[in-house]
Order: structure tokens, then C-alpha cells, then sequence
């Protein structure tokens, strides 16, 4: 049967098995987080331990991203992704059988997580730049799209999956699982035929450094929308943090709470669907003006309205921040040359989780200060600003889409032909 066009990425050979080995990956990836804090839990009920074990996980990830993106451009991208789907099977898998035999120790699972961490540095910006090279120009944004419904369907579906896994059989199995998501991973990238990436010229770790840092800067919508992006991820500390605890003072427990994060996963997977059937000519400018609904929850936890309003606010909220996460990946792959997509790709990385680590340090005193809801108020103040700045950048307003430019052109020729 053959697909829509809405699907037509999926035609592509190459693109169809890189998908389908990320769809499985990402349903695990939206385990872990249940799956870990039962496995710290089930050891202690410490929350600095959980906290010991979550922080060990993300900051190998920001301290290697750009060892990562260096090495993702020198040698074979799919090889660093498969190297890097090994290294998280074997940490992942072996969390879940220490938990299962009951040998684990806080430790065992920080060094674990660690080991994880940083293969992950390793294969984003690998996988940044291998996208485009397993589907046409036309069909990137529609590539990326999938990518994101894909994402959001397994931050739904895997915590549910989890939930069931921890409570009939424990959190080892859980994780267990999750490690084969990446073997699952691992054999479709194997399956992938594209070129091998030109390896750089034999320069010194920090010339290629340099020189990925020359076209990150060289561009004034990347170095802008990843500087707001470092200081909205830092001012969303208020909704992560804040946010349950309203829900906890004000709207009558975790239910509601749940409920608000689930409707964002909603709507993510909802604005991924959309975003798929739109072909953007202008695509910076839709995704910062679509992705300022992103804070539309947090203006409605402020007031705070009722749960089931606030529920509606975080789904319209998911949808902008899929519009943008969307535009924005299929913008970087389109106009930064391949040969230092990943050094780019990781430099948008660590920028947007640099100050993330800040915003969860500081949102705490701020609130005790300033109070709960005026503490959020100002977050989704600060981050509603930061997005109507974006727009004033040149190059935000400016871009164009690649395959809005090129049919634009067969338009033309085909009406010149015909005047003749």
C-alpha cells in the first residue's frame, strides 16, 4: 500500500529503518525516568540519592557534547550512533540485571547513568547530521516531524509502559528493557546504507573546535535562537519545579499535575502531526511565533486556573514547542554545510542545557523570596520577551526554506516557459 504523501519520508529507504530504530529507542527513553527513580527508591528513599543518580546521567552529556560533535564529523556518523547504542545497551542493561539479582548500589547505578550520559554526547550530534543524509532536501522538515512524533509518542506511551513494568515485575526489568531499545537501535542503523562522511582534514581536536565555532557564529538566527533557547530552558526550572508544587497547594495533588504533563505530550504528538501536512517557506519566523504558546501553562499554574484549563494551556503549549523543535532541526540541517553539521549540532546542544543546571539551583531561593506564583508569573514574562526578541534577529525573519526556494524557482521556469 503506498503511504501519504504526510508520510512520504518514510518512502525512503534509509529514512524508514533510521526511524524505525528511533521510534523503539525513544519509547525507551521515555522509561527511564520512571524506571530510575524506582530503581534509586527501591535502594533508598534518599532524594539526594535520586538526585546523585540523575545529576551523574546529564553531565557527562553536557561535558562531552563537544568531544561528540568533533568525532561525529570526523569519522562515520551512523558508526558513532551504533558505538554509541552499544555503550548505552551494555549500561542501561547492566542497571536492570544488578537491580534484578539485587547486588546494585547507588553507586553502581551514578557510575551507570554516567556511562550512559556520555555515550548520548556522542550520538546527538552524530544523529543531528546523519538525518539528512538518509532523505531528500524536500522531505527534511517532514523527516524531523516524524522524529517528533515519534518522541512524544514514547514520552506517553514509555512512562506507562514502565509504570506497569515496575510494579509487576520491578524497575531491573524495566531498565533491563529499556537497554534492548538500543540493540533494537543499534541493528537498524547497521541495516542504513549512505556515504561515509569525509573525515576532516588531519587537524588538531581544538582547530576542528574552532572551526565548528566559526559557523555557529557565522549565523546570526544559530548563535541568537540558541541563546534563547539556553535562557528559556533555564526560566522553565519555574514550570518543572514550581509547577508540581501548586499543583500540590492548589489543585489538589499529583492527579493534577499528571494530568497538565500528560496534555503536553498530547499536544506535542498533536503539533508533530501538523507540522508534518505544512511546508514553511519562512520557517524561523513560524517557529518562534507558533513556539510562544510554549508558555501558555505556565501564565495559567501563575493564576492558577483550574487544572482542567491549565491541562488545555500545556497541549496548545506542547504543540508550539513540536512546531519548533521541528522548524528549527530541519533549518539546521538545510543551511550548515555537512562537514561540520555536528560541531554545530553540539554547540546548539550545550548551549541549550548549559544554564538548565542554574535555573533548577536559583528557582527555589527566588520562590521563597518572591513567592510561588509571582516566581512563575516572571518566568513565562522573561520567556514570552526572549521569544519577541528572536524575532527581531535579521536572520530569523529572513531564512528561507530550501524546498519553499526551489519550488518557488520550478514555478517560475514553468510560467516563463509558458509566456514563451
Amino acid at each position: 500500500m503506498k503511504l501519504p504523501e504526510a508520510l512520504g519520508a518514510l518512502r525512503e529507504r534509509n529514512f524508514a529503518r533510521f526511524f524505525a530504530g528511533q521510534a523503539v529507542s525513544l519509547l525507551g527513553d521515555g522509561m527511564v525516568p520512571v524506571a530510575l527513580a524506582f530503581a534509586v527508591l527501591e535502594l533508598t528513599d534518599s532524594p539526594s540519592a535520586l538526585g546523585l543518580v540523575l545529576a551523574a546521567r546529564v553531565l557527562p552529556t553536557v561535558v562531552l557534547l563537544l568531544v561528540g560533535g568533533v568525532v561525529a564529523d570526523r569519522v562515520s556518523r551512523r558508526q558513532v550512533m551504533i558505538a554509541a547504542d552499544i555503550a548505552r545497551m551494555l549500561s542501561q542493561g547492566t542497571m536492570g540485571i544488578l537491580l534484578i539479582v539485587g547486588t546494585a548500589e547507588v553507586w553502581m547505578l551514578a557510575v551507570l547513568a554516567a556511562a550512559g550520559g556520555a555515550a548520548t554526547a556522542f550520538f546527538e550530534p552524530a544523529s543531528t547530521g546523519l538525518v539528512p543524509m538518509t532523505v531528500s532536501v524536500a522531505r527534511l522538515q517532514q523527516a524531523n516531524a516524524l522524529q517528533g512524533i515519534a518522541r512524544a509518542a514514547g514520552s506517553i506511551a514509555g512512562p506507562a509502559i514502565a509504570g506497569v513494568l515496575v510494579a509487576t515485575a520491578g524497575p531491573g526489568v524495566a531498565l533491563a528493557v529499556d537497554g534492548g531499545t538500543f540493540a533494537v537501535s543499534a541493528v537498524f542503523l547497521l541495516a542504513l546504507h549512505v556515504r561515509t562522511t569525509a573525515a576532516a582534514a588531519h587537524t588538531r581536536f581544538v582547530g576542528e573546535l574552532r572551526e565548528g565555532w566559526r559557523e555557529f557564529r557565522a549565523r546570526d538566527w544559530v548563535w541568537g535562537i540558541v541563546l534563547v533557547a539556553a535562557l528559556a530552558n533555564m526560566l522553565t526550572a519555574g514550570y518543572r519545579v514550581l509547577g508540581p508544587l501548586i499543583s500540590e497547594q492548589d489543585l489538589g495533588g499529583v492527579a493534577a499535575w499528571a494530568t497538565i504533563t500528560t496534555a503536553f505530550g498530547v499536544g506535542s504528538f498533536l503539533g508533530g502531526i501538523l507540522i508534518l501536512r505544512r511546508r514553511v517557506a519562512r520557517p524561523l519566523v513560524v517557529a518562534v511565533g507558533v513556539g510562544a504558546v510554549w508558555v501558555v501553562p505556565w501564565f495559567l499554574l501563575a493564576i492558577p486556573a483550574p487544572t482542567a484549563v491549565i491541562a488545555a494551556g500545556a497541549l496548545l503549549g506542547g504543540v508550539g514547542l513540536m512546531v519548533f523543535n521541528t522548524l528549527w532541526q530541519a533549518s539546521i540541517q538545510e543551511h550548515i554545510p555537512r562537514r561540520s553539521l555536528s560541531r554545530v549540532s553540539a554547540y546548539d546542544w550545550l548551549g541549550s542545557l548549559a544554564l538548565d543546571p542554574v535555573g533548577v539551583a536559583l528557582i527555589g531561593p527566588i520562590a521563597v523570596a518572591l513567592g510561588t506564583q509571582s516566581t512563575l508569573l516572571a518566568c513565562a514574562v522573561l520567556a514570552t520577551a526572549l521569544n519577541l526578541w528572536a524575532l527581531t534577529i535579521p536572520g530569523v525573519r529572513n531564512l528561507r526554506s530550501r524546498a519553499a526556494v526551489d519550488l518557488e524557482t520550478e514555478v517560475g521556469i514553468a510560467g516563463a516557459a509558458e509566456r514563451r
